[in-house]
């Protein structure tokens, strides 16, 4: 696992502090994105940052193209 990934294991345990709603690792970004809270948590040297004020708000464009399509 590459310093940067998170261990796969904690992101099975690991909820949104805010709506305690699972969350979407986002690689690129390097960010633990809470869809339903509208905020995405850092990852700095591979540990989340789980504090709201850490956290930065997601832009409307972002909360579109993350949502799953209906079923």
């Amino acid at each position: 696992m590459p310093e940067s990934d998170i261990d796969p294991k904690l992101l099975e345990i690991l909820v949104c502090p805010v709506t305690k709603a699972t969350l979407r690792y986002d690689r690129q970004r390097q960010e633990l994105v809470s869809l339903e809270a509208g905020l995405a948590y850092p990852i700095r040297d591979g540990i989340p940052i789980m504090l709201v004020d850490e956290a930065r708000p997601l832009r409307d464009d972002e909360i579109a193209t993350k949502r799953l399509p209906s079923p």
